[in-house]
């Protein structure tokens, strides 16, 4: 087994033990021959709720399709949780206990008899039970083999196209299935060339788990295959039956009228194909290097190399004390921090950088949106062109799109017995993934020999669930984003001798000339019903090497170089299978320790966030890479043994990695916070923007208080969630710093005079951006959120560009975002998405603001930018970015789009379920929120 985080030896050996025991059950073929499992006690006792939107069912046949394209009718089950998950918004202010379920779903396991709407038996060996309220499916086998078919099966029924989909993502595929519209060549482009696999490579992460992980990697690599049976099962019988999803006839994988056609049987490779795109969306974290090394020359060049240093290491806050902390006990973990004397580190020359290039031979609309739609039957017509602008819209998925962010999102809210009424631990939390229809994840109840659980998973990778909760307990997870990627700057060569060019295909490697891998893609799609782009191809072409694929050429001392990104989870896309197979085993967690040392096996970076009856826990789980002594994560490092990973092994991409101990992880602290901000002292920031301000302030200083008074209940903590996410974190945090600079002399401008006034009664009501009556659609004071809408990026660019300059300026805005509103199209995942504020100059214009006006700054900016440090100056500054602003329509501040007019600011900001199929949804109001989110207190335990 390589170096990673695993379970102490005790653990393992009783693992290994319950496995032998309970585990490794019936083989396929045998249908009943495990006895009727014991009756499982909910230790939850009604307490447990949770919510998806919009709704459990995401297949829809094509007169279904048909259906709401004509009438806006509605699948069962596709919308009847939008409206509870919407009307927490204005809800949430007068919410009780005995309301929550207004609000949520009852998250109890099983179903009363007078609740059941159907049972399904696919083998003999499950059933699937659906509930009236919600259609989710509890699934209960056996055996393990009927209970993994039957989650298989369930979610063929709820996520058949949305699988298929991803697992055409995965593989780099999407416009050859899906059609060539100009998104779907975008994301395809986005995201193969951060897992590009072959399938010899894929099949080489299925015997890897089987072979390195133990009995628990064979037993998941079985679980694995009865889920893929389990889909396929379904996938014949609504073939035959037809009643598989429309859109194979859309977009012309089956004739509606002779059936003629078919879905591709799905494979174990293709979990691993989708865990790539889940994983590179969720649980990524590092990289960016060369961006960084850009940033830090353009300091050095204006300031020199000392000084343009220090400004570059304000900027970059890898570890400011004043950011936000999930664990704030003051213990710390250190970890990727920056060393006294940095080694090997391989700046590129000043304008030597160049993208390495990923399209080649493009034919007919490649690159373009040109349209040339088919002549579609006249019963089609209503759903021709739904896919036109792509099966996702670009940006939609966190981490696509043009200008987007690293990934992150999800919060949690947990509070100790010790501060709440019952003094049982509570905990709101969940996954914010974006907004789909049908949603990426599904929820289910899994009932099984060594498994027990409900919650949700992503579509395609459902053998288990992955954030939920268990018989006497509830787990979540945030993003994390530590660094467990780093660019290496590999030598290049030519082998025979001659000179290297920055277009080399060779590097050396451990003194060796060697050659790059080439990984090769060719797509090429024709119009269809769905998606009218004209017939193209193209083909995506990546180089591979020992230290990761190439992502730029530069010179380094004027010696041509590639540099390459490695990411410690390359190659082990479904290990963290170990993790989420032991959070469902009711035998291994029984207590925080226990599910600690499970999530220590999820190779992603993720905080995990746990709660029962008597505790509330965390760990920060992932692959953390031991470095060379000297080597600086933060920036590009040679591609030479010294400077390697410890122990680094690139045939199966494994290393050295930290310890257990090491990670972050704490267990009875006060409470806990976490929207992924900084974990814990010490625990270096993977990469700009975790400092002064984050939107984690706005869920700690509320919960802190919660706390400080005393008698937290489920209705009060989801009561503060709830509020946090309708707030504008600019207007909470920032605002009254602007506003102090501001008024530090009376304003003279009668006009201008009005519009500090209006900033100044919306921050006193909370600086909440909600309607000023429910379902009206208009924001309770409008004028002044547009105001700060138009002023924010006027006002950083008026406080920081003329100290920095303009190339230092670009290039620092290039690393991280100056905003992002609810209203904005870029960020983390697009705009309508909810997520909003966790990228931004929050906490720049934070230090410097104070700094301005002589209040005290922990970790302070290398210099005064704000008017050259002067108040007056910098009042001027923001009085005349202001004004500008002030001066903005509502129609320039929200220039409209697919889904809202032009001016029309609610809508703007609003959440928009992107289609991944042919079934759209209402829009409804924007919050701050997990698309998923539990809410639960335990009072009992096993």
């Amino acid at each position: 087994m390589p170096p990673r985080t695993v379970m102490s030896t005790a653990a393992a050996t009783a693992a290994v033990l319950a496995l032998g025991v309970t585990l490794l059950a019936a083989a396929p073929q045998s249908g009943a021959a495990a006895a009727e499992p014991a009756p499982v006690t909910d230790y939850c006792q009604g307490q447990c709720d949770d919510i998806l939107p919009p709704g459990q069912n995401g297949n829809a046949t094509l007169v279904e399709i048909l259906g709401n394209k004509a009438f806006g009718t509605h699948p069962a089950h596709s919308d009847d949780q939008i409206d509870r998950y919407d009307g927490l918004v204005a809800g949430h202010t007068a919410l009780t206990d005995q309301k929550l379920t207004d609000f949520f779903n009852d998250a109890s396991f099983g179903v009363p008899k007078d609740r059941v709407e159907s049972v399904v038996s696919p083998r003999d060996d499950v059933t699937i039970t659906r509930d009236k309220a919600t259609g989710v499916p509890h699934i209960k086998g056996t055996t393990r083999y009927g209970t993994e078919f039957g989650a298989g099966y369930a979610a063929g029924q709820d996520r058949l196209w949305l699988m298929d989909l991803f697992r055409h993502i995965g593989r780099g595929q999407l416009t050859s299935f899906a059609g060539g519209a100009l998104a779907n060549q975008g994301l395809e482009q986005q995201f193969w060339p951060q897992a590009p696999y072959t399938e010899a490579d894929l099949e080489a992460q299925v015997a890897y788990i089987r072979t390195h992980e133990g009995p628990r990697g064979e037993q998941a690599m079985a679980d694995a295959q009865a889920y893929v049976d389990g889909i396929n099962a379904y996938r014949d019988k609504s073939k035959n039956g037809r009643y598989f999803p429309g859109e194979y006839v859309l977009t012309g994988k089956i004739d509606a009228i002779t059936n003629v056609g078919g879905i591709e049987p799905f494979e174990l490779t293709d979990l691993i194909s989708i865990a790539s795109v889940v994983g590179g969306q969720f649980g990524g974290g590092g990289g960016g290097e060369v961006q960084a090394a850009l940033s830090l020359l353009s300091a050095q060049q204006k300031y020199g190399v000392a000084e343009g240093t220090k400004v570059w290491e304000s900027f970059r806050q890898r570890n400011d004390p004043e950011a936000v902390l999930t664990v704030h006990d003051g213990t710390a973990f250190p970890y990727a921090g920056k060393p006294d004397k940095a080694r090997g580190t391989a700046l590129p020359d000043a304008g030597s950088v160049t993208a390495e290039p990923l399209v080649f031979d493009r034919t007919g609309s490649a690159g373009t949106d040109r349209k040339v739609p088919v002549k579609a039957p006249a019963n089609l017509r209503k759903a021709q062109g739904i896919y036109d602008d792509g099966v996702i819209p670009e940006g939609s998925l966190p981490g696509s799109g043009s200008g987007a962010q690293k990934r992150g999102m999800s919060n949690a809210l947990l509070v100790s017995g010790k501060h709440t009424a019952s003094g049982n631990p509570i905990a709101v939390f969940g996954p914010q993934t974006g907004y789909f229809a049908p949603q990426l994840m599904m929820l289910q109840e899994l009932q099984g020999p060594g498994i027990s659980a409900r919650g949700v998973s992503f579509a395609g990778v459902g053998m288990y669930v992955q954030m939920g909760r268990g018989q006497d307990y509830a787990w979540s997870a945030t993003s994390a984003g530590q660094d467990i990627t780093d660019t290496y700057a590999v030598e290049l060569c030519e082998p025979d001798g001659s000179a290297p060019t920055k277009d080399s295909t060779h590097y050396r490697y451990r003194g060796t000339c060697t050659a790059m891998e080439t990984l090769e893609r060719t797509n090429s799609w024709k119009p269809t019903v769905a998606d009218s782009t004209a017939e193209g191809s193209y083909r995506m072409q990546v180089r591979r090497t020992h230290y990761g694929v190439v992502t730029h050429r530069a010179t380094v001392g004027g010696k041509p170089v590639a540099y390459t990104s490695l990411r410690s989870t390359y190659g082990h896309e479904a290990d963290s299978i170990i993790g989420f197979q032991m959070f469902n085993d009711p035998d291994l967690v029984k207590d925080a320790a226990s599910f600690q040392r499970a999530a220590s096996n999820i190779d992603y970076a993720f905080n995990w966030f746990y709660a029962d009856s008597r505790t509330a826990a965390y760990y920060n789980s992932g692959m953390n890479p031991v470095r060379a002594a000297g080597v600086d994560p933060a920036l590009p490092v040679k591609a030479e043994r010294a400077y390697e990973w410890k122990d680094f092994d690139p045939a199966a991409n494994t290393a050295a990695y930290t310890s257990f101990a090491e990670h972050p992880n704490s267990s009875g602290q006060d409470y806990y916070v976490s929207w992924n901000n900084k974990q814990a002292e010490g625990y270096s920031a993977a990469g700009f923007g975790l400092g002064a301000v984050h939107r984690g302030d706005l869920l700690d200083d509320r919960v802190a208080k919660l706390v400080a008074e005393g008698g937290v209940t489920r209705a009060s903590l989801t009561r503060v969630m709830a509020e946090a996410g309708v707030t504008d974190l600019r207007g909470e945090q920032l605002l009254p710093e602007l506003l102090k600079v501001i008024r530090s002399r009376p304003v003279a401008d009668p006009e201008l005079n009005g519009v500090v006034q209006q900033l100044e009664s919306w921050r006193a009501a909370g600086s909440q951006r909600r309607e000023n009556g429910s379902g009206s659609h208009a924001y309770a004071h409008a004028d002044a959120v547009r105001v700060m809408d138009a002023w924010w990026p006027r006002l950083v660019e008026a406080e920081f560009r003329p100290g920095l300059g303009d190339d230092l300026y670009r290039e620092l805005t290039a690393a991280l975002a100056t905003d992002e509103s609810p209203a904005a199209s870029h960020g983390a995942s697009g705009a309508h998405s909810g997520s909003a504020f966790q990228y931004g100059w929050w906490g720049f214009v934070d230090k410097d603001l104070r700094k301005v006006l002589g209040q005290p700054v922990e970790g302070p900016l290398a210099r005064t930018y704000c008017g050259g440090g002067d108040l007056g100056g910098c009042r001027d500054a923001l009085l005349a970015s202001l004004k500008e602003a002030a001066a903005q329509p509502a129609t320039q501040v929200y220039p409209g789009d697919d889904t809202c007019k032009a001016g029309d600011q609610w809508c703007a900001d609003a959440i928009v379920h992107r289609a991944l199929g042919g079934i759209s949804q209402k829009t409804i109001h924007w919050q701050n929120r997990p698309t998923y989110q539990q809410v639960v207190e335990f009072p009992a335990h096993r």
